[in-house]
């Protein structure tokens, strides 16, 4: 098998930040942007599965219902490492158009003081699997990342 593109990345030199993983391109000619939110240093640190599975909860939540991007939003959820997410948008964009959608979901995490969207048995198969405690002590920390974010944070390493 052929190795996939995020696999090429060096893990070694990524840091925290917002990346753009790739762009794809639909049979239609519209264009798919994946996006890296590289909120743990891989290989240092990782979340918490269930302050991931919050922060997916109210992240989707908080991004499907933005009235600028919700129509854009494909698909928001936790990488399989769990030091990150991947953000999907229709269209066209690079790292440095979404770092104040990012601002505003993480600090929507780190101050969320109701219940966690979707957390019920009904809309959720694992409905006891939370944590926002931890998921707002993540969001408070990638915060600081994304207030003092570089050109360093939003591009690949080389």
């Amino acid at each position: 098998m052929k190795k996939i593109p995020s696999f090429e990345v060096d893990h070694t030199k990524l840091h925290r930040g917002i990346y753009v993983s790739r762009y794809d391109i639909t049979p239609n000619g519209d264009t798919i942007t994946t996006f890296d939110i590289r909120v743990k240093e891989p290989n240092v640190d990782f979340m918490l599965p269930e302050a991931a599975h919050t922060i997916e909860h109210i992240g989707a939540t908080f991004l499907r219902s933005n009235d600028r991007w919700g129509d854009k939003i494909v698909y928001f959820g936790p990488m399989g490492c769990l030091t990150g997410f991947y953000l999907i948008l229709n269209g066209d964009y690079d790292s440095h158009q979404i770092v104040e959608l990012m601002q505003e979901l993480f600090t929507t995490v780190r101050d969320w003081n109701t219940d966690i969207p979707g957390a019920t048995e009904k809309e959720c198969g694992n409905a006891y699997y939370h944590s926002l405690e931890w998921a707002k002590h993540i969001a408070s920390e990638y915060l600081s990342v994304l207030n003092n974010i570089t050109a360093e944070n939003l591009s690949y390493p080389k």
